[in-house]
């Protein structure tokens, strides 16, 4: 049974934001994707304070689905080490974590059906 997730990524633009996201959701590694364009990052890289702008993804898929989902965001990302953080979904509505599951062809929505 699959574990629904959020994955985060930050990102330095929204563009790059948009075209990860479109190939997160076409390839069914993602059921959505939400994008906040103008955040502000503020971070330790290379022995320097950087603030840098950037956008957010907010990314929903599943356990099954999060190994190729990172790394077909590094394979897209600009950043040689990009932000890719996944938090378990402890509860949800069940029509919505329903539709997740589904939305990627997860194993969980084919066994209720």
């Amino acid at each position: 049974m699959s574990q629904e997730l959020v994955v985060l990524v930050t990102t330095p633009s929204k563009d790059q934001a948009a075209a990860i996201a479109n190939a997160l959701v076409s390839e069914r590694l993602a059921a959505c994707v939400y994008i906040i364009d103008a955040i502000e990052s503020v971070y330790r890289w290379e022995g320097k304070i950087v603030r840098d702008a950037e956008a957010l993804m907010v990314i929903k898929t599943t356990d099954e689905r999060y190994d190729d989902l990172e790394r077909r965001v590094k394979e897209l990302h600009s950043y040689s080490t990009p932000e890719v953080i996944a938090i378990q979904i402890e509860a949800g509505s069940s029509d919505y974590l329903n539709w997740l599951n589904e939305s990627i062809g997860s194993s969980t929505a084919e066994e209720e059906e």
